[in-house]
């Protein structure tokens, strides 16, 4: 049986599809090694294995009788605990649920609708506050490349799930750095893609203006063909995003000579980049210039986010605990958010809206007018991955405090809504990965995407956590 363990989603589905191995035999062996992988690692919070192997044998049984194969068929793909599957609890992290969902959420609704088998739900901080994957009910989730270090978050367990192998794709959620952030500690390539291009439904927003859905993959292409089958709005989606060139025609396409601006200025003062991220910057931008693009250094004149994202972010976590069964069990630390945040009235959070349209303007000033760029370029997180542990023993302040340098870069553009991603670029001496950040103009994601694209065959990047 062929060894799929580094096979990612397109040549997944070009096996399967072909009939070279069975939806079913694909699987099981990521089955395989998720029960020989995860004890270790923590990635995911319930295996469905019955579920997943009768889906598998339903996508043969339509193959067989000639019936219609998606662009996904077949691939096993993980998805976070945020995200309704359809006969799980949806647990966002903690215990404050016990009753399973009735349907799928339309994104996993339409993964499934691709011909994709769901083979089980990821790990996340309760209500994915936080970017490190731990929870008091859960315990930590590890990174592959040292288990000793956080794999960032908020789709801590979703990284972890494709770095390790044992998914080729996984779904996350980005409402201030969550696709980004594990992606760059994991050595995954993430697009946080613009605000409104995916839909929330069931729900009308996620974290409202902050939040997207999107997968987490070992590849640019897997990504876009991932994102073409779950993208579009339906009604009752509160934002929408503009565009609708396929993103995989994007991925096949030169960038062209494109103006690129870069800058390890972080947004959150106080906080230092590392000299390795600022290193990767440097040569990032060396590489670009080397591949025939206009480089140079920019001052982004960052706006100050905090009163649009703040409201957003406690407004967020409150939205989500509304509706559990069982606010009782929810964390200590999250029932001290809840109440920390009780300023974040619907009153409060359209004003932190209209403030996050004005944040935007400003932001987006780096791309407008003779001086602009196309894209910007800066590291992706401002330290190294972290030991575990971070979020042990402290409360609400403290632990924002520790995420600082981890949302340092991210979560400015989930206030302003760009497409951002993160683009891997190798190992640090420490053996940990390092990415940095794209951002792009507003629904300009077939840019960073033709982009990162050229980076990945310029510049390839290990597929698995100990390649």
């Amino acid at each position: 049986m062929t060894d799929l363990a580094r096979a990612g989603v397109a040549d997944t589905a070009r096996l399967v599809a072909g009939g070279e191995i069975s939806a079913r035999g694909v699987v099981e062996q990521a089955l395989a090694r998720i029960e020989a992988r995860d004890g270790e690692l923590n990635a995911f919070s319930r295996v469905l294995v019955d579920e997943a192997i009768a889906e598998a044998q339903a996508r043969d049984d339509t193959l067989a009788s000639n019936g219609p194969v998606g662009p996904l068929h077949g691939v096993p793909v993980a998805i976070k605990e945020e995200l309704d599957v359809a006969g799980s609890v949806t647990t966002f992290g903690g215990l404050g649920n016990s009753t399973p969902a009735a349907a799928d959420s339309l994104v996993v609704e339409r993964l499934r609708t691709a011909g994709a088998v769901i083979v089980g739900k990821t790990h996340m901080p309760e209500f994915g506050a936080w970017p490190f994957t731990e929870s008091a009910a859960y315990g930590v989730t590890r990174n592959p490349w040292d288990p000793s270090r956080s794999p960032g978050g908020s789709s801590g367990g979703t990284a972890v799930a494709v770095a390790a192998g044992m998914v080729p794709v996984g779904i996350g959620g980005d409402g201030g750095g969550s696709i980004r952030i594990p992606s760059a500690s994991c050595g995954l390539f993430g697009l946080k893609p613009q605000r409104g291009r995916v839909s929330t439904s069931p729900h009308e927003h996620l974290w409202w203006a902050l939040g997207t859905a999107g997968p987490l993959t070992r590849s640019v292409l897997d990504s876009a063909l991932v994102y073409d089958a779950i993208r579009g709005n339906v009604d009752g989606d509160r934002f929408l995003a503009r565009g609708d060139e396929p993103f995989v025609a994007a991925v096949g396409r030169d960038p062209g000579r494109l103006r690129i601006g870069w800058s390890t200025r972080p947004v959150v003062r106080g906080v230092r980049p590392d000299p390795l991220h600022v290193r990767a910057v440097a040569d990032t931008a060396r590489l670009l210039a080397d591949l025939g693009h206009q480089v140079h250094e920019v001052d982004p004149r960052y706006p100050d986010p905090t009163l649009a994202f703040v409201p957003q972010f406690l407004a967020g976590v409150a939205t989500e605990a509304d509706v559990v069964e069982h606010r009782d069990r929810l964390e200590r630390r999250t029932r001290q958010t809840l109440r920390l945040g009780s300023w974040a009235t619907p009153r409060v959070v359209e004003r932190a809206l209209r403030e996050g349209e004005k944040v935007s303007a400003r932001a987006n000033r780096v791309f407008d007018g003779p001086g602009g760029v196309d894209v910007l370029l800066t590291p992706a997180i401002a330290h190294r991955p972290p030991r575990v542990g971070r979020l042990d023993g402290v409360g609400t302040v403290r632990a924002a405090l520790r995420a600082l340098p981890m949302i340092a870069y991210a979560a400015l553009w989930n206030v302003a809504g760009n497409p951002a991603a993160s683009v891997p670029c190798g190992l640090g001496p420490d053996g940990l990965p390092v990415g940095v950040q794209l951002v792009g103009r507003t629904d300009d994601e077939a840019t960073l995407l033709s982009l990162s694209a050229q980076l990945e065959q310029a510049r390839p990047w290990p597929l698995l956590a100990g390649d």
